[in-house]
């Protein structure tokens, strides 16, 4: 009886083994019999596909949605790589009111989904990178500053940027940090703090009127390299106001600037910057400069909020240097993951 499981008429009446191909034939026609015998396959589903149709045109026109009303688009850009998690849903939607429209339909925001980011989805990091860097904003209440300090000094960066330190507890850090980083700077909210000497230390105008931004050339043994550490205004999303972010973009403008002026051919900019790369608003610092995460990591990196990271607003970007690979650290004591890289320093200075 076991053995009549698994045999099948064969062509002359006989009895042999059954293919499991032949298997795998008879169930997809028991699954696909009600779609073949459903004369409204291609007239049900007309919402589904709709919404699938509106979802690949946002992706794929998402730079021409206006900011006009509630920065709207810069918006709709932070938050790009979650409009994904729409294709499986309208898959299945499709799928339970038997739309063959709707399943091809989903098609299309699927190709666009991966075109944009699809990348991502590899790992991209080597094994090499001659200097190590990493920013981390601490969060102003921090609970435990001495622990979030020692984490990320522990996690064997040469070169590390703090933003959001409050001015009483920059010798906390300051103290934690002292066994590992010889030379440090801090002007106003962020700090820089290197295993190399640093010269030029300024803190750069990013039309605040207090200091969240700095520079300072910091000589390695491959040579100098410019270093911005900056922490861009946070943004807010209003129910009246959709998501204001005008102070954020113009301060995003001015550091833009003050990193075309840099006469420095190697820099690295670490920080906080409140938007990710795709948010058209930071055009002026992402147009001149490279993602680390982009261009060397693996997945996409988020690192806001740290208990369900969302976005990557924390950012390492360079130019002049390669990025070798790009990662989060663990969780600290901060609202942030702090983020990591390894560059090579292979070009002239």
């Amino acid at each position: 009886m076991a053995q009549q499981a698994y045999m099948t008429e064969t062509a002359d009446g006989g009895s042999g083994p059954e293919r499991p191909g032949s298997r795998l034939r008879r169930l997809l026609h028991r699954m696909l019999a009600p779609w073949r015998n459903d004369s409204g396959i291609w007239r049900r589903g007309a919402v589904f596909t709709a919404l699938a149709l509106l979802l690949a045109l946002v992706m794929l026109l998402h730079a021409h949605v206006p900011n006009t009303v509630g920065n709207l688009g810069s918006l709709t850009e932070t938050f790009l790589p979650w409009l994904g998690v729409f294709v499986p849903v309208l898959l299945l939607l499709g799928l339970w009111r038997k739309s063959a429209i709707t399943l091809i339909a989903v098609l299309l925001p699927a190709i666009v989904w991966l075109n944009l980011f699809g990348g991502l989805l590899t790992d991209k990091s080597g094994g090499g990178g001659e200097l190590m860097v990493a920013t981390h904003n601490v969060n102003a209440d921090n609970p435990d500053p001495v622990g979030t300090a020692r984490a990320v000094a522990g996690s064997g960066a040469d070169i590390l940027a703090l933003e959001e330190v409050p001015a009483s507890k920059v010798a906390v850090y300051e103290q934690a940090l002292a066994p590992t980083y010889k030379y440090h700077a801090v002007e106003g909210t962020v700090g820089l703090w290197s295993k190399y000497p640093m010269t030029g230390v300024q803190a750069v105008d990013i039309k605040l009127g207090w200091k969240r931004a700095m520079r300072a050339t910091v000589t390695t043994p491959e040579g100098p390299v410019a270093v911005y550490v900056a922490h861009m205004p946070s943004v807010r999303v209003k129910l009246k106001a959709g998501f204001t972010a005008r102070q954020r973009d113009t301060s995003a403008d001015a550091l833009g600037e003050a990193v075309a002026d840099e006469t420095l051919s190697r820099v690295i900019l670490l920080g906080d910057l409140n938007g990710t790369m795709n948010d058209r608003s930071l055009n002026g610092v992402t147009s001149q400069l490279r993602s680390t995460q982009g261009a060397a990591g693996s997945g996409f990196g988020f690192s806001w909020p740290a208990a369900f990271p969302m976005a990557r607003i924390d950012q390492i970007m360079v130019k002049g240097v390669e990025p070798e690979s790009s990662w989060t650290l663990p969780r600290t004591g901060s609202d942030h993951l702090p983020v990591a890289a390894r560059v090579n320093l292979d070009t002239p200075s």
